[in-house]
């Protein structure tokens, strides 16, 4: 193989190699970004300013712990800010701006996902436990923190985290389908130390 040829390799190489890293980049930009809208839509829209559709249906979450809203809903307003995000991410950037949206879009899934679970699944190794205790201390305890639902990280920024030390107390009527043994209604003893029950005679 000649000199020449050498160099063309080694230039094709170089090529691949910062386009590969260019949309790693983007797809990782794209996931944070997600991490901070996930943030501003639950603390701005979801709390502080809640006359808007998302604060409706946020308000109906806190006050009926097992409501979501419909996914269609979910999926329409995903389509919508697609439609409008990745033709001008692909203009702008061209495939980096495609990894961007691919990267974004791919969180936000990872979120709805994570939230479900954690309302209605009992625990999911140590990640969930903590992104649990993390969320439940923003439904019963205080509102105004912990918004971040699969990630600290906006929460540290703005002085909105709470470390959850000690027990979860659960108001009785909010309490998820997986907290308590259905025979006593007591919380399981394996959850015991993470959730304790609040009765209404007990708010005081």
């Amino acid at each position: 193989m000649s000199l020449a040829e050498n160099v063309n390799i080694v230039y094709v190489l170089n090529i691949v190699q910062e386009v590969v890293v260019s949309l790693v980049v983007a797809l990782a930009a794209g996931a944070l970004s997600w991490t901070f809208l996930e943030y501003v839509f639950h603390r701005f829209l979801g709390h502080e300013h809640r006359h808007n559709p998302f604060g409706a249906e946020h308000t109906a979450h806190h006050s009926r712990g097992d409501y979501f809203a419909p996914w269609t809903r979910k999926l329409a307003a995903a389509l919508v800010l697609a439609a409008g995000l990745v033709p001008a991410a692909l203009l702008v950037a061209g495939a980096p701006g495609g990894a961007f949206c691919a990267g974004l879009f791919a969180a936000y899934g990872g979120y709805e996902v994570l939230h479900r679970l954690e309302h209605v699944h009992s625990g999911f190794g140590a990640y969930g436990r903590w992104a649990q205790r993390h969320h439940f201390y923003h439904h019963f305890h205080d509102p105004r923190m912990n918004h971040g639902v699969t990630s600290p990280l906006w929460d540290i920024v703005f002085g909105t985290y709470v470390r959850v030390e000690g027990p979860i107390r659960v108001p009785a009527r909010l309490k998820m389908s997986w907290l308590c043994d259905p025979s006593t209604d007591e919380v399981w003893p394996e959850l015991a130390s993470d959730y304790l029950l609040r009765m209404r005679r007990d708010r005081a």
